[in-house]
């Protein structure tokens, strides 16, 4: 293991191209299933992001200027760069972040896609020829923003900073990543590595571990043109305002309470395969995840029995030392939230079948029966690996559960009948939607976004998606003479 070799980065960030010591000092990497200290990263303050910023933006115009072959082939190389280091990137992600090592080796898979898939933009068709009035060439042109803030967070630090800053640099602009300071390695240090073999010019990308100071310095500087957040809507409502006030543009991709509907033709075996891989799959710490179970009355008192009998038998423990189908959730903070969410909707009438225990940061995999839409559990994000189980009578009953809530993230649907589901579907506000799947998807090609209080909307993913998200659209004619106005 040399890639990420601690020498290389112990103790500090990454600015303008080089490892040096952050003025917000330096911070332990924790392993959550242990406790024990992996390694140091450095931190950053709001001077190191003013200096960040500077040479983001002096570096950015050479990097755009570059004939796009050469912009695609760093992209190429740093998705070759995942897929040969994959092995060692990945015991960083289960150590790191707790993820089982499927979880990991797909973050490491899907950021070699990300890349992949960056490296077609830079040769895209960059806008469209416009008829005029005069006699003139016009046309619409899309060029790079400038500079581009990214804040990732802890969870899936490494496809939720990479699914930003590939396309970013592809399309010619500059990054400054903030990522979570509890999965800063996974989450900066591997994605600034790769990029710093890949040949990327010295500070075109900049990696900034740091706290709220630093996040709002990253919002509200002057020389960022756009920021790509992804984590609670809560903060996101505070970033999308200081954007706002700020008069840039903000891509928020925010929290989630994910509903799968069991219609009573699905198979049940199947429902209850989607169901505990919606809701338990990383310990429920994805904004995806499934985190409302509505099941129709016929087949509701069954699903509740086999579902809670697989969250039973699922083994939770170190997936670094374990062959283990849940991994520990990321601090005490995280667990507390979870448990005092289960509590308190046990005590207002759900009936707890399943989990609802903890040791230390390994929290069981928990199935509530009689949810309804006044159960804490079923009405927020938990972020844990909690199912919230509800009854209902029929698809107008199902479409208001389903539609309660401010969230609009994902949605699965499980019926024999195709079209019935995609019917249903059309009635809800989600970004997502899988009909026969449960809500836990993800591809470097396809666009991804929440409504309501889940974001802003599909600006990740897919190409258009991108490079609407990181690109500026501008006008341009050219005429062969100057013409005479009348003054």
């Amino acid at each position: 293991m040399v890639f990420l070799d601690a020498s290389h980065w112990q103790d500090k960030i990454f600015l303008g191209g080089s490892w040096v010591p952050g003025s917000g000092g330096t911070r332990d990497v924790v392993e959550p299933a242990t406790g024990s200290r992996l390694a140091g990263i450095g931190i950053a303050g709001p001077d190191d992001l003013d200096r960040a910023a500077e040479t983001a933006a002096a570096a950015q115009t050479a990097w755009a200027a570059l004939p796009h072959p050469e912009r695609a082939a760093v992209l190429r190389r740093a998705g070759e760069l995942w897929a040969r280091h994959a092995e060692e990137i990945s015991w960083w992600n289960v150590r790191e972040v707790g993820a089982v090592p499927g979880m990991a080796g797909f973050a490491v898979h899907v950021a070699e896609q990300e890349c992949y898939e960056a490296a077609s933009l830079p040769s895209r068709p960059y806008g469209e020829l416009l008829p005029s009035e005069q006699p003139r060439l016009s046309m619409a042109r899309r060029v790079p923003a400038g500079v581009v803030g990214v804040i990732s967070p802890f969870n899936v630090p490494i496809i939720l900073g990479i699914r930003s800053v590939a396309p970013a640099l592809a399309l010619g602009n500059a990054v400054i990543l903030k990522p979570d300071p509890r999965t800063a390695v996974t989450g900066g240090v591997t994605i600034a590595r790769v990029f710093e073999e890949a040949g990327l010019p010295p500070g075109v990308l900049q990696v900034l571990p740091g706290g709220v100071d630093v996040g709002e310095a990253l919002v509200t500087h002057p020389l960022v043109r756009v920021i790509s957040f992804t984590g609670s809507t809560a903060v996101g409502r505070r970033i999308g305002q200081l954007a706002g006030q700020h008069l840039k543009r903000a891509h928020l991709e925010l929290g989630g309470n994910s509903a799968l509907i069991v219609l009573d033709d699905a198979d049940l075996d199947r429902a209850v395969n989607l169901a505990a891989w919606g809701s338990f799959f990383h310990q429920g710490q994805i904004c995806m995840t499934t985190g409302r179970h509505l099941v129709h009355d016929r087949i509701h008192d069954e699903f509740v029995e086999r579902l809670a009998a697989r969250a039973a038998a699922l083994p939770v423990g170190d997936p670094a030392r374990q062959q283990v189908a849940l991994g520990p959730v990321i601090d005490k903070g995280q667990r507390d939230k979870i448990h005092a969410l289960v509590v308190s909707s046990a005590d207002q009438g759900a009936r707890l079948v399943a989990g609802g225990k903890y040791d230390d940061l390994f929290y069981s995999a928990t199935v509530l029966a009689d949810s309804s839409a006044e159960t804490p559990a079923f009405t927020q994000e938990i972020f844990g690996p909690v199912a919230p189980v509800a009854r209902f009578s029929g698809v107008d009953d199902a479409a208001r559960l389903a539609g309660a809530g401010q969230y609009g993230l994902s949605l699965g649907i499980v019926t024999r009948d195709v079209m019935k589901g995609l019917a249903l579907a059309d009635r809800l506000p989600t970004g997502i939607v899988h009909i026969n799947d449960q809500t836990v998807n993800d591809e470097a090609n396809a666009p991804f976004g929440g409504v309501g209080a889940s974001g802003t909307g599909s600006r990740l993913g897919g190409a258009a998606a991108n490079i609407d998200a990181f690109t500026e659209t501008r006008w341009v004619t050219v005429r062969a003479e100057t013409p005479t106005y009348p003054f």
